[in-house]
């Protein structure tokens, strides 16, 4: 059975303190600024090369960063003397994969794989002058290091020397030799590297699980010189004492979870699942005090817990979050569905520090790209106080109290992907609000899984209701969303189904409108090449599509010159409905897409064509439509992302110009007016600017709501951005 937790958080409403009066009302940490990894290669040096950001440290002063870039073999910096704009440093070329790295005085204290293989694995530990990147000294490790952590007094360096089974052998289990420890090696008073002293410190013999083989994963020190460290796969804890002795060694024990979504590539989130004694197999571990650390439980081979804990190093567990963090991910529109599989949003990164009286810790999501902000002030009962949006897959993280920031390393780099690349954030504590989630379900009366949120619409109840696409091809939804809480708050959601109860497949909905009877009519952008018709579906309040008779399939006309990117936005002016086109079809002159009308009464189909910009990079399309008073407004958007991007604008279109030709011959051209340019509302976010501007919806009184496409937190940031921006 699991661990006794009577200090579990259990509660979904209460477990986010993220209400509009507590977001005001306190010290919040808000992103200020990323910086782009590739930023720090060397003039003339190929930036389409793949690049990273794993784990940081920061100098004493808080002025400069380090991190471990592993596809590049380099040590980047980056100046945050002004941490609104940081600056490139330049990389520090190593003689191997760096692992890990801390700062001792004016040096990087890094651990360095040169392993040739899993089993002759090798290594070494290097002080680097951080000015010039010059080594001063090396220590051989006798194996493959992953960890590095320095004692509070700066006396020593500790590092886990994992030496890593291969995966691919012996159906990934352990009991592959040789087997790991721990080395702890002096420093001098100037933070250099004391190699005479190197001291190895075993760790067989420990564990229940693989007792030969006790992969060490990660090490911490506290004020007493005392280290912790995970065996991650062992489901084990150890406590070495300042003389290197171990003092102390427990099982990190199980979890009893319950409803979570344990099934992979479903392509819906359904929380109706238990995983029963789940390992906690931890990762990453931080010393909140000398008697108590945190661990962040992402599990590898038999478990992951989903969530993190707190020890006494007597053994005992102090706190367990069990699934609580998940569901407060799941709320924010961070569970990654695609890539959750057994572990969900797979804990990984733990922080800790002492900001003014506020002792936080900090619970990065490698999987939901985001951290969790914890008042630790009560162990036995830490409180939930923001999720901040950390970029895709966290890998590290480093808190400077002194300078009021927390900084995010983010190893995920997609370039392959055509992505974004992977960044460095710096967040800071304010007394201002929480700029961070922008749109939430807490509070629902269910636990309300959601993402990919594509087109919207405004309705007379003062609610917006929003779709999501084909990411969730299981689970067709309308949101129903509260604009004038804060953050926005999905207080429902409606699922699209026919008339024998189940969801309606086959659908990528891409645009809402009223049906003004209370019903509603949804856009499915088609994919022929995967059976996903392009069309029309008239739902009702309920979002029940009662027969084959609400379907409306595109005509000839249409069909003849179609391509992949079809209708992306509808809305409806009297009785006829207008659906924008994304992209051109073979129809199209260049530059030009059409928007599509159809009559409802009469059922005929028409058209006019829309000039769209000339892309810079990529490709421009459309990505909403919505008609308001004597205009049609429409979202018009580059492919492009971050430092890369040109068009995120609002344009609007004369009704009058709207007067549909037969289709399959020439058609009107339309006029169009700029409303407004979207990037600076995105960079205002902190973070790089993202792709999808995808919701647009419009009161009666002519308040407007814009909204991004998260990608269901695949290849993605998971970050949702939903705003107001006035009186259109």
């Amino acid at each position: 059975m699991g661990d006794s937790m009577p200090f579990r958080a259990i509660c979904l409403t209460s477990a986010l303190a993220l209400t509009a009066s507590a977001a005001a009302a306190e010290m919040n940490f808000n992103r200020i600024a990323s910086f782009a990894t590739p930023l720090n290669m060397a003039a003339g040096q190929d930036t389409m090369r793949e690049t990273s950001a794993e784990i940081i440290a920061a100098t004493a002063d808080g002025m400069t960063l380090v991190y471990t870039d592993s596809p590049l073999g380099v040590l980047g910096r980056i100046d945050i003397t002004d941490p609104r704009n940081p600056k490139p440093l330049g990389n520090i070329a190593l003689e191997g994969e760096p692992t890990s790295v801390a700062i001792a005085g004016d040096f990087a204290i890094t651990g360095v794989n040169t392993s040739e293989s899993y089993t002759d694995p090798s290594g070494f530990l290097a002080s680097i002058n951080i000015a010039d990147g010059t080594v001063t000294d090396s220590c051989d490790l006798g194996g493959q290091p992953d960890s590095v952590a320095i004692a509070k007094d700066g006396s020593f360096a500790t590092v886990a020397i994992e030496n890593e089974r291969d995966e691919d052998l012996g159906d990934g289990r352990t009991g592959q030799l040789p087997a790991g420890f721990v080395v702890k090696i002096g420093l001098t008073s100037e933070g250099v590297l004391d190699c005479d002293t190197l001291q190895k410190i075993e760790l067989t013999g420990l564990a229940e699980v693989s007792p030969e083989d006790p992969e060490p994963e990660f090490v911490d020190v506290n004020g007493l010189g005392e280290i912790i460290v995970t065996l991650q796969e062992n489901n084990h804890m150890v406590v070495i004492g300042a003389d290197g002795a171990v003092l102390n060694h427990f099982s990190a024990g199980a979890v009893d979870l319950n409803n979570i979504d344990t099934l992979d590539e479903r392509g819906s989130l359904d929380f109706d699942k238990a995983q029963p004694a789940r390992k906690r197999e931890p990762d990453a571990v931080k010393w909140i005090d000398d008697a108590h650390f945190a661990t962040a439980n992402e599990g590898d081979m038999d478990g992951g817990s989903r969530g993190w804990t707190i020890f006494n190093k007597d053994g005992s567990v102090v706190y367990e979050s069990g699934e609580s963090f998940e569901h407060a991910l799941i709320q924010i529109g961070h569970y990654p569905d695609k890539r959750s599989d057994s572990k969900g949003v797979e804990p990984e990164s733990i922080e800790f520090a002492r900001f003014g009286d506020t002792p936080y810790v900090f619970v990065g999501s490698e999987r939901g790209s985001a951290v969790g902000v914890y008042d630790v002030s009560d162990l036995r009962a830490p409180v939930l106080k923001q999720i901040l949006p950390s970029g895709v897959g966290p890998e590290g993280y480093v808190a400077l109290p002194s300078r009021n920031l927390l900084v995010s390393a983010n190893e995920k780099d997609l370039i392959e992907d055509k992505g974004p690349r992977a960044h460095v954030m710096l967040f800071e504590l304010q007394d201002a609000a929480a700029q961070y989630p922008t749109l939430t379900s807490a509070g629902a009366d269910e636990l309300i899984g959601w993402g990919a949120i594509s087109g919207m619409v405004a309705g007379p109840d003062g609610m917006i209701y929003a779709v999501n696409d084909s990411f969730y091809g299981f689970q067709p939804s309308i949101f129903k969303i509260d604009p004038s809480q804060t953050p926005a708050r999905i207080v429902d959601v409606i699922r699209v189904h026919r008339a024998n109860g189940q969801p309606a497949q086959k659908l990528d909905l891409e645009g809402i409108t009223l049906d003004g009877e209370g019903g509603f009519w949804l856009a499915s952008e088609g994919r022929t090449d995967r059976a996903i018709p392009h069309a029309l579906y008239h739902v009702n309040s309920k979002g029940l599509i009662k027969s084959h008779k609400q379907e409306f399939g595109l005509p000839a006309e249409l069909m003849a010159v179609e391509k992949r990117f079809g209708f992306e936005g509808i809305t409806r002016v009297g009785d006829t409905l207008w659906m924008a086109v994304q992209r051109e079809w073979k129809d199209d002159p260049k530059n030009h897409v059409k928007l599509v009308a159809y009559n409802t009464k009469t059922k005929e189909w028409g058209a006019v064509h829309y000039p769209k910009a000339e892309p810079a990079k990529g490709w421009v399309g459309l990505s909403e439509i919505v008609a308001h008073g004597d205009f049609v407004y429409v979202i018009e958007r580059d492919n492009q992302i971050g430092a890369d991007v040109v068009t995120k604008k609002i344009y609007r279109i004369p009704a009058a110009d709207m007067v549909p030709a037969p289709l399959g011959g020439d058609l009107p051209v339309v006029s169009k007016e700029e409303v407004r340019d979207l990037i600076p509302d995105l960079q205002a976010f902190g973070g790089y600017v993202t792709d999808k501007v995808e919701g647009l919806a419009i009161f009666e009184d002519g308040s407007a709501y814009v909204s991004t496409d998260n990608d269901g937190v695949d290849d993605s940031s998971g970050e949702t951005f939903f705003w107001g921006i006035g009186k259109l």
